[in-house]
Formats: C-alpha cells, sequence, structure tokens
C-alpha cells in the first residue's frame, strides 16, 4: 500500500478581512487580550487564513516534496535534506498536492483528522479546486488514514499533547528544536523567512515519520 505522510502551515488573515467579518470574528472578545488572542486563531481557521506551506513525505522511501508560498520572491526549485522545494501561490500548492495525493491509498497524519484535513478541503472549496481523495474515511479505522494523535489518544481516551512532547518523551528529534513553532509562522511569514518555514514544515512530516514507525512497531496490532 502507497503511504504518504502530509503537513500543513498556515497563517492568520484578519486584517485582510472586510468590516462586518472582523466585527463577527471579534464578537465574543470583551477586551483588549481576547481580542488579540482571537486575531492569532484566525490562522486556524480556513475562511480567516490560508496555506503557505505543506509537506509531503514517503515514509518508506523517506523522499518529500515542500511546496510554499514565496511572494515577492524568486526562489528557483531545489532539493534538500531528501526533498524538492517548490515556491508556488497557495492555489498552485493546493493543485499539486491533489494532485499528488492521487498516487497514494493510506495517508499519515498528526492531528490530520481535527486540523489538516478539513483545512484542506475548505480552502480548496475557497479557491475552486477539486479535492481528488477522501483524506476522512470512517473513523475508527487506521486501514486508510493513521492520524497518530487520535492513535496515541486511543480516540480520545488518553490525554492529547503535541508532537513536540511526544517526540521529546520517545526520544525522537523535535522539529521545533530550531526555534519556529506553529505560533511563530505569522512572524516569520511577515519577515519573509519563508525558506525557514518551509523546512520547518518538511521537519513536522519526518518527525511524524518517525512516530509513525515506533507506533507500527510497537503498539499498532
Amino acid at each position: 500500500m502507497a503511504k504518504v505522510i502530509f503537513d500543513i502551515e498556515t497563517i492568520g488573515e484578519f486584517e485582510g478581512l472586510d468590516e462586518d467579518s472582523q466585527d463577527y470574528i471579534l464578537k465574543y472578545a470583551e477586551d483588549e487580550k481576547k481580542k488579540s488572542d482571537t486575531k492569532r486563531k484566525t490562522a486556524l481557521w480556513p475562511f480567516t487564513g490560508q496555506i503557505v506551506a505543506l509537506a509531503l513525505l514517503n515514509p518508506e522511501t523517506e523522499k518529500g516534496k515542500v511546496y510554499f508560498q514565496a511572494p515577492n520572491k524568486k526562489i528557483a526549485k531545489f532539493s534538500e535534506n531528501g526533498a524538492d522545494f517548490e515556491a508556488c501561490s497557495e492555489k498552485e500548492i493546493l493543485e499539486n498536492f491533489w494532485n499528488d495525493i492521487k498516487n497514494y491509498n493510506q495517508f499519515i497524519t498528526f492531528n490530520g483528522r481535527g486540523f489538516d484535513c478539513p483545512y484542506l478541503f475548505l480552502r480548496s472549496a475557497v479557491l475552486k479546486i477539486k479535492a481528488t481523495k477522501n483524506l476522512m474515511p470512517p473513523r475508527y479505522s487506521a486501514d486508510r488514514h493513521v492520524d497518530l494523535l487520535e492513535q496515541l489518544t486511543f480516540y480520545g481516551a488518553f490525554r492529547k499533547f503535541s508532537l513536540d512532547f511526544y517526540c521529546r518523551s520517545l526520544g525522537i528529534k523535535s522539529p521545533k528544536i530550531g526555534g519556529i513553532t506553529g505560533d511563530k509562522i505569522n512572524k516569520f511569514f511577515s519577515e519573509g523567512k519563508y525558506l525557514e518555514i518551509a523546512r520547518y514544515c518538511l521537519a513536522d512530516v519526518r518527525a511524524t515519520g518517525e512516530l509513525y514507525k515506533r507506533w507500527v512497531e510497537y503498539i499498532a496490532i
């Protein structure tokens, strides 16, 4: 069975929303702190954010691809650390993803069911791009989609931890060690640190791959 690991990085666009939408988003934010927190959360919602990087990794060949946005910069395609990097628009990121994913039968993610997959579907709808695979098959089966957060919490029976925490606890190199974390993506993007975001996204799927191997060897039955 052809397998692929994928992960996305997103940013919020509160200032790009119209006034009515901004008022709606901040409707229940009662003070400046809550307003600031809500604005940061716009990266987590596909109607108020966008995808700025997407990484795919074949866990069997260890070969990967990273599609990432780099507005106002000319970055030629290049290969690094076993992966091909390509700068493109968000629409092209999604088109490339849906084209690539057609070649795989099993998807491996960390919280993909709770974040990445719904985000991919809804951003595709916004940009009028047709999905090519059902990334959200029946929840209680790992035959087609192995969401490691679901597996390691036994479908919610145990508390959730971050990818970073799982990796550190299991002796796997954490993708967070390089100084970038998901909550800093907006800042890095505004500073034009597009390659740093792309490399971080690749590090996420590589860490997910190592976590997947541990799950397969010691837990999956």
